[in-house]
């Protein structure tokens, strides 16, 4: 009897919650269509090329809004079985309610589990292609425009520009200084430096390099000098939505990269690394609290409880978001602060778990 009762409820819990998927993604793309159709009609866009651009958005946002979707289903599923009784029958057949929260508790990790594999590594690579369509016919053209640019390459070697042009891949009034400890031991100065694409090197300009040892300083200078550096022009291209463009993978050899090089990027991508493990924790707490909190049989219907479900999502929403952002400006542990609407939603469900029916 159990195990029926355990496919029922997994069954209604599963369907429900991609109906709601399909519901909601459905109505986020028809917005997301009317804000963009001026652009689209703009770069004179054929259909096929809207729905493939549309193809690899749906994947996106279904995933994006997961955990909401999760609670969602779990409290239209719950509250109408409280409200047809069903609920009370069950327990009162002797089966407890912690046993019947396995069915929810198998769902919600079959979501998370699937929700973590594809937001870890196959919906960044088709966010690579969103993102670069998005920047080509829904953003306005890049310029970089950050004066002063220091970069840091591994522990020796600093870098200094005082400004870049994207468009043509030139970095102006560029130094380079190697130091060892607290001793500059190279200094190398030049009008500018340029990308060569078919070379896959730096060309320097009218270059100058100092060179300090026990002996004095010695200087050397030339017209041009093909170099290697660290940095390339993809570092200063549009960065609109790189981190969700990167598989966990690619995420980690780029803040590895981007700590190496002393970059004030690496939270933005660390804060979307802890961001992609807390999500599937988030679906099973949001799956509990929704369990919870439409258990119970009211005299206000099953409209009343999907409207509380409602509510608690959208406070859940204005947590994260909240949290996130402090996540990324402030000095606070940036783990602590993105897993923070897991631990507060956990006390609220376990205070919520202390008034359901027995």
């Amino acid at each position: 009897m159990l195990k029926l009762i355990d496919k029922y409820i997994l069954k209604r819990f599963l369907s429900a919650y991609f109906f709601v998927v399909v519901i909601l993604v459905a109505v986020i793309l028809v917005i997301d269509f009317t804000e963009k159709n001026d652009d689209f009609i703009k770069h004179n866009l054929s259909a096929w090329q809207i729905l493939n651009y549309y193809k690899v958005v749906a994947p996106f946002f279904a995933n994006l809004i997961t955990p909401i979707t999760v609670f969602i289903a779990t409290v239209f599923v719950t509250s109408k079985m409280a409200g047809h009784s069903e609920i009370i029958a069950i327990l009162s057949s002797g089966v407890s309610f912690v046993r019947m929260m396995r069915p929810y508790l198998f769902g919600s990790i079959i979501i998370a589990s699937l929700s973590f594999y594809l937001n870890g590594w196959v919906i960044p690579d088709s966010n690579k292609e969103r993102v670069a369509f998005e920047v080509q016919y829904t953003k306005k053209p890049f310029n970089y425009s950050e004066r002063n640019i220091h970069i840091q390459e591994g522990n020796e070697t600093f870098l200094y520009m005082q400004s870049y042009n994207n468009r043509v891949s030139r970095g102006n009034r560029f130094t380079m200084e190697k130091v060892d400890g607290t001793k500059l031991v190279e200094k190398l100065t030049a009008d500018y430096v340029q990308w060569q694409p078919e070379k896959g090197k730096w060309l320097i300009k009218n270059w100058k390099l100092r060179r300090f040892d026990s002996l004095g300083e010695t200087l050397s200078e030339g017209a041009e000098l093909d170099t290697l550096l660290r940095i390339h022009p993809k570092d200063f291209e549009n960065n609109y939505r790189r981190w969700e463009a990167l598989t966990i993978d690619e995420l980690n050899d780029y803040i590895l990269e981007l700590r190496s090089r002393g970059s004030m990027e690496v939270p933005v991508y660390q804060i979307e690394k802890y961001v992609r493990y807390m999500s599937p924790f988030t679906v099973i707490i949001l799956t509990f609290i929704g369990l919870i909190v439409s258990a119970r049989k009211t005299r206000g219907g099953t409209g009343f409880q999907i409207a509380l479900g409602f509510l608690i999502a959208f406070v859940f929403i204005i947590v994260f978001i909240l949290t996130k952002s402090i996540a990324e400006t402030s000095s606070l542990n940036p783990i602590f602060v993105v897993w923070l609407p897991n631990i507060i939603f956990s006390l609220v469900g376990f205070v919520l778990y202390k008034t359901v029916p027995r």
